[in-house]
């Protein structure tokens, strides 16, 4: 009979976390993943591609907004993806002042701006959207407010990634923001329950069905996966990047650059 008592020593444990840091590592991160980038690309071109041709130019009009409308399909993703990445930047910095994990911060720091832009896409399209909608450009509405608040929060992000790249604490610092500032998160998702607004709920739920027709809503749903796909490629190859310039001096990436100009 096996020894139980073995499989579940300590000594198991931490040979199974001394593993997994193994594969978290920089040059092992760069290798796992670079081959993604492309077929992610693909997919993601793919699944925009259809989603767009299909939502701007087939999808019905909407039967109050009518073609007003369509710019759902471009804000929602990207508020969506605002939210998502912010929530990724939270559990990275907690990864990394925990766990100390390297690569962790060097996908936070990738992913900072491509939050940024992605919120200020979202507060655009929706001011655009408000005016035929609401009669305004913005309103000091919560969800509205709520997001502006996040947008500072990744202009703060990015400005501490910067203004401390050249010392040992680049990233600490913007682990700290990046937790803190999580605190806003659930204050956007439920800030259409908490007050009264004028910004609509949610149009995609785990619980509920699509408060759209189908001909609306997949090509919303298409758009949705290919941001998300579009966002983590362009996150491994931004990481990757990093990686490179950050390891330039080790052998392995001068391997990899000599092959690369071969």
């Amino acid at each position: 009979m096996p020894n139980l008592k073995n499989v579940s020593s300590p000594n198991l444990w931490q040979r199974l976390w001394q593993g997994f840091l193994i594969t978290v590592g920089t040059k092992q991160f760069f290798h796992i993943f670079a081959p993604w980038v492309k077929w992610l690309s693909l997919l993601a071109g793919l699944c925009l591609l259809i989603g767009s041709v299909w939502g701007l130019a087939f999808a019905p009009p909407d039967y109050l907004q009518g073609n007003s409308y369509r710019i759902i399909f471009i804000h929602v993703p990207a508020a969506s993806l605002a939210i998502s990445i912010y929530f990724a930047l939270a559990v990275l910095g907690v990864i990394y002042l925990v766990w100390k994990i390297k690569t962790a911060n060097l996908v936070a720091q990738a992913l900072a701006p491509i939050g940024f832009l992605l919120c200020v896409i979202s507060l655009l399209t929706g001011s655009i959207w408000a005016k035929p909608t609401w009669g305004t450009y913005w309103v000091w509405d919560a969800r509205l407010t709520s997001m502006l608040i996040l947008a500072f929060l990744y202009a703060g992000v990015m400005a501490l990634f910067a203004a401390f790249e050249h010392t040992s604490n680049r990233g600490k610092a913007a682990a700290i923001l990046s937790i803190v500032g999580a605190v806003n998160l659930p204050i956007i998702k439920y800030s259409v329950e908490w007050w009264n607004t004028l910004h609509q709920g949610a149009t995609f739920t785990l619980t509920e069905a699509p408060k759209m027709s189908a001909d609306m809503w997949m090509p919303l749903l298409l758009m949705m996966i290919g941001s998300y796909l579009l966002v983590a490629a362009l996150a491994i190859y931004r990481t990757n990047t990093l990686i490179l310039s950050r390891d330039q001096a080790k052998a392995w990436v001068k391997e990899y650059v000599r092959a690369q100009h071969k």
